[in-house]
């Protein structure tokens, strides 16, 4: 394979119009990855806020024991990846109904109420009610993880498709961003106080507020509305995405394509609520695929991610640095590395080098720091031996930590949601993607939940653990992820044809559609002549009929 890096590379499957790569593509695709704000903010400031004096204070964690404190703390945080787990499940049928633009909408709304239900707690009332807003805060996000990658898969053209799913990300990362420093400023410019730890949580009303409001601007999916029995609208709305008339060759093949998903959908399985579930449960190839999915978020949340997330002030302890204001300025400079590189992965990487290259060189990345990290914390035990600045070694494994960062964010942080939201045909692809959203927020809930307790038994040994089981990542990825950049959403199945090793997949569907195609027009010229012999019978007839009279 040949790396060649260019900047919004389009990795187009077949000569495409310019008027394709629109506007009203990029903006309606924009408003759907709002929704990733929402999960990075939380990532960025729940578990900074939770560490803040004022918060504990606030609950009595000050006057616990240090397992009793661990344990509200990553109740509060975990809680939320609970409630994602239902969120992306139970939003499906909802989704199925009225299609993924409303269910953002909804989904915006009970995140709003939520948020607002956060700032209610206090040391009077109780941690339970701050327990109960978490997870409906988190059943919000969770629909949102379903929805937001469906909606862009479905109405981006296949040359940008990477680019506008990493879109997602990136909104995700500057959610996170924002979350890092936002404790920052209240811990350094706020006495500890009830005002200092509700300014973080009253915060993410903000992007759940824009997108609210963002998804009375957007369009339904065209695919959705065909597949609803909705033809004239979304062909007009297809029309409307594309900027192209229907007589266009562009526009006619995927029409076509997506005509033909359906029909087969309907042939196969049938067009009912619960087809999809049946037919998934029936075909042994799909289910086979499903564990597929659902396994490339085992490999990125034991890269040790959401343990950095969540606890990043533990594990800058763990390394060397002092002091809470400290480890919250370091969890900034992470996230500021981590917005900086998805941005790279999204300029050059994802459609340049694809999706399978980027994790492959993300999984070797992520081990070798990791390993050197552990290797560190065991030779150096920087928390047995407490300075007030870091040695050199410890100035090291903090540099390795961010080389981590830059390597994980340019790799697995999204990617495996591209992968997935591409993967699977369009008559399974909403249950499905459900299904792949909850269990990334289940092994992100296990990683979380379970995490002080990691590092309290295990100490270097947690580092040593996220390096090996990133390199048993970069095999999984070798042997069995294919390509899927550039690739028609309707032709993805192909990737995974029996026979074909995962790294020839992407060669042997590109040619399968010139074949695809080659018969489509073949078929369109034969309907051609068959109409200009109808148009002559009837012409001949009109004569005849003319002469007789």
């Amino acid at each position: 394979m040949t790396w060649k890096i260019e900047a919004f590379k389009r990795s187009e499957d077949r000569p495409t119009p310019k008027e394709v790569y629109n506007w009203r593509v990029y903006y309606s695709s924009v408003f759907a990855a709002a929704a990733g704000a929402v999960i990075g903010y939380d990532n960025g400031f729940v578990g900074g806020t939770v560490a803040l004096d004022s918060f504990r204070h606030e609950f009595g964690l000050d006057k616990m024991s240090t397992t009793q404190a661990n344990l509200v703390s990553a109740n509060v945080t975990s809680l939320f990846q609970a409630g994602c787990f239902f969120g992306a499940l139970f939003i499906y049928p909802f989704g199925q109904k009225y299609g993924a633009r409303r269910g953002l909408m909804v989904s915006a709304l009970l995140f709003n109420i939520g948020s607002a239900l956060c700032l209610v707690p206090n040391h009077s009332r109780g941690i339970g009610a701050m327990y109960a807003a978490r997870v409906i805060v988190g059943f919000a996000v969770g629909a949102t993880s379903n929805l937001g990658p469906i909606y862009i898969s479905e109405i981006a053209p296949p040359g940008i498709r990477g680019q506008l799913l990493a879109m997602y990300d990136v909104f995700w990362q500057v959610g996170g961003l924002v979350g890092f420093w936002i404790n920052y400023a209240v811990a350094e410019t706020l006495s500890p106080s009830t005002k200092q730890w509700h300014i973080p949580f009253a915060v993410q009303l903000i992007p759940g507020g824009c997108l609210f409001i963002g998804t009375f601007f957007m369009r339904d999916s065209p695919r959705w509305l065909l597949a609803d029995g909705q033809m004239e609208k979304g062909i007009q709305t297809l029309r409307w995405f594309r900027r192209l008339d229907e007589s266009d060759e562009y526009f006619r093949t995927e029409l076509a394509q997506i005509e033909e998903a359906i029909e087969s959908r309907a042939g196969a399985i049938g067009l009912g609520f619960w087809a999809p579930m049946k037919a998934v449960a029936g075909n042994k190839r799909t289910l086979k695929r499903i564990l597929f999915s659902t396994s490339l978020f085992i490999w990125q949340n034991s890269s040790g991610i959401n343990a950095v997330n969540y606890y990043s002030t533990t594990i800058f302890k763990s390394i060397g640095v002092q002091g809470t204001n400290a480890s919250l300025l370091t969890t900034g400079v992470f996230g500021v590395i981590k917005t900086v590189s998805v941005m790279l992965w999204l300029t050059f990487l994802v459609e340049s080098w694809g999706r399978r290259s980027t994790l492959l060189v993300g999984s070797t990345g992520v081990s070798l720091c990791m390993f050197y990290i552990g290797a560190y914390v065991k030779i150096a035990n920087p928390s047995a031996h407490p300075s007030s600045s870091m040695d050199n070694g410890g100035r090291s494994a903090m540099a390795m930590f961010y080389i981590w960062t830059a390597f994980y964010s340019a790799s697995w942080n999204w990617t495996p949601w591209v992968i997935n939201a591409e993967i699977f045909d369009i008559h399974i692809r909403a249950f499905v993607q459900a299904v792949n959203a909850a269990a990334n927020w289940f092994w992100s809930f296990i990683m979380v939940r379970f995490t002080p307790q990691i590092f309290a038994s295990m100490g270097y040994g947690a580092y040593i653990m996220f390096g090996a089981l990133s390199t048993v990542g970069f095999l999984y990825v070798f042997l069995l992820v294919p390509e899927t950049k550039g690739i028609p959403l309707e032709l993805v199945d192909h990737l995974f044809t029996k026979g074909v090793p995962a790294w020839r997949a992407h060669d042997y569907v590109l040619n399968k559609e010139k074949e695809i195609n080659a018969e489509l027009t073949v078929l369109e010229e034969e309907k051609a002549e068959v109409s200009n012999v109808e148009d002559t019978t009837d012409a001949a007839r009109a004569t005849d009929n003319a002469g007789t009279l």
